[in-house]
């Protein structure tokens, strides 16, 4: 397994490419609902996982943000309270790419809202690895 910190700043990479893909795609009106939830819950998932990698956690191979947020209280790392509301991006799971089906919200999907989120957890994952750098 690679050391934590490389994996971290690959993950957070990463996670920089989905965003590279919404900044593309939200303005456009057609751009499906569905791709852009991909890349908002890939981006997301990619952060968590670095602040993870970057605290030498294991973690297994898994889309459920429920579970990487979790993983997180459970190792003492704290997040904002606000990030329990990127549980709403399951449904974007990676499997649903591969199914003939629409995802279904209960609401129409926020567009800026998911570039937010993507934004705020970014900062606090960039702040995250850079603490653990120093330790």
């Amino acid at each position: 397994m690679r050391h934590s910190r490389e994996l971290a700043e690959v993950l957070l990479r990463k996670a920089e490419q989905d965003e590279f893909a919404l900044d593309k795609l939200i303005p456009d009106p057609h751009s499906p609902d569905e791709i852009i939830g991909f890349h908002t819950q890939q981006a997301i998932e990619k952060m968590l996982k670095a602040v993870l990698a970057s605290a030498a956690v294991r973690y297994r191979y898994t889309h459920d943000r429920v579970e990487l947020l979790d993983l997180l209280r459970n190792q003492g790392i704290t997040y904002p309270e606000e990030f329990e509301e990127i549980t709403a991006l399951t449904p974007f799971a990676a499997i649903l790419r591969y199914e003939d089906e629409v995802v279904q919200t209960e609401k129409p999907f926020d567009r800026l809202w998911a570039r937010k989120c993507v934004r705020e957890v970014r900062g606090w994952a960039e702040s995250a690895v850079r603490e653990k750098e120093t330790d």
